[in-house]
């Protein structure tokens, strides 16, 4: 394994930011956010749903920590207006919140 940052994983870190949630309520009402559980790194993520590595993501997927954004995640969301991370690979959009500290 190498320290060096891929240059896909440099794009997409550059195309990272924060959004409000009423900015994306359309883009979950059309099922296109991928929810990343804080534990994970967002942007890691996001470079294994760009490169199609399929086996990671349903990993990932298996033990709940990405996934579509859940009604109740949508609500909790709307209610609390959290800062969110996002990053767009198309056609989806991925999503974190920030760590609580």
């Amino acid at each position: 394994m190498t320290d060096q940052v891929s240059t896909l994983y440099a794009k997409l870190l550059g195309e990272t930011a924060v959004i409000e949630w009423k900015a994306l309520e359309r883009f979950w009402a059309k099922g296109d956010l991928i929810w990343v559980d804080p534990s994970l790194d967002l942007i890691t993520v996001a470079e294994a749903m760009a490169e199609n590595r399929s086996e990671i993501f349903t990993k990932w997927r298996n033990d709940g920590v990405v996934g579509p954004v859940s009604a109740e995640q949508a609500m909790d969301l709307q209610t609390r207006d959290p800062e969110i991370w996002a990053v767009v690979v198309s056609p989806f959009i991925v999503i974190q919140t920030k760590k609580a500290e």
